[in-house]
C-alpha cells in the first residue's frame, strides 16, 4: 500500500514528459556542491544532442524534501562524509521505488560513505557492477565496453555500479572515473576534448535512461 501511494504521489507531481535534473543536498559535511559547472554543462550538451529540454540552471534539493518527487533524476557527488537520517532514507527510498533515479559520481573519497548510507535506504540490496550490455550504455551513445575512464584516482579501472529494485536500475554509481570531472569547464581539469566528449556522452546516456525508464 505504501509503495502504491508513493507511486501515485510521484505520478501526480512529475508529468510524464517532465525533463528536469536536481542536485541532491545531503548532511554529514561532504561537499555536495562540488563540481559546480558539471551539471549545467551536461544539461547544455544533452539539450543540444539528445533533444532534451532541461532547465539550464539546476536546483539543489535536500534529501528530506518532498520536492525530490518533482525530478525524474537526482545527481549526487562530493569528496567526504554523507549522512542520511531515518526520515531522509525513507524519503529517498519512496522516491526511488516510485520511479525516480539517482546518479552518484564519486569525486574521490565518497565510496565508504555512500555504501554505508545507502544501506539505510535499501538494507537488503547490494551494489553490483552494471553489465556492459545494459541499456544505460546503449542509449543514443554506445559504450560497448561499459563506463569510460575519465579521471584517475587510484589507478583502478572505471566501474559503474548499480542498485536494482525489482529488476529496475534505480541507482547508478560511477566509481574510479569521476564522470562529473569530465563535465566541468575545460579549464578546470584540462581534460582533452576527446575525454570530455566521452564523459558528456555517458552523462547524456544516464539522463536519457533515467527519463525513459
Amino acid at each position: 500500500m505504501k509503495q502504491f501511494l508513493a507511486l501515485l504521489f510521484l505520478s501526480y507531481f512529475i508529468p510524464s514528459n517532465a525533463q528536469e535534473v536536481a542536485i541532491l543536498k545531503y548532511n554529514g559535511g561532504g561537499d555536495w556542491y562540488a563540481n559546480p559547472t558539471a551539471i549545467p554543462n551536461l544539461i547544455k550538451f544533452s539539450n543540444q544532442n539528445i533533444k532534451t529540454n532541461i532547465s539550464t540552471i539546476p536546483q539543489a534539493i535536500s534529501v528530506s524534501s518532498e520536492d525530490i518527487f518533482n525530478f525524474p533524476l537526482l545527481f549526487m557527488t562530493g569528496h567526504g562524509n554523507i549522512y542520511f537520517s531515518n526520515e531522509e532514507a525513507s524519503n529517498l527510498k519512496s522516491y526511488l521505488i516510485s520511479g525516480g533515479f539517482l546518479h552518484i559520481s564519486d569525486n574521490y573519497g565518497l565510496d565508504k560513505f555512500i555504501r554505508r548510507e545507502l544501506k539505510k535506504v535499501f538494507p537488503k540490496l547490494e551494489f553490483i557492477e552494471v553489465p556492459n550490455n545494459h541499456p544505460i550504455y546503449n542509449q543514443t551513445f554506445k559504450f560497448p565496453n561499459g563506463i569510460p575512464k575519465i579521471h584517475e584516482h587510484d589507478k583502478k579501472p572505471a566501474q559503474g555500479f548499480g542498485l536494482f529494485y525489482e529488476g529496475r536500475l534505480v541507482v547508478y554509481y560511477d566509481y574510479e572515473t569521476d564522470l562529473s570531472d569530465g563535465w566541468e569547464d575545460e579549464i578546470i581539469h584540462n581534460n582533452p576534448k576527446s575525454v570530455r566528449e566521452k564523459a558528456l556522452k555517458m552523462g547524456a546516456n544516464i539522463i536519457e535512461y533515467a527519463f525513459t525508464n
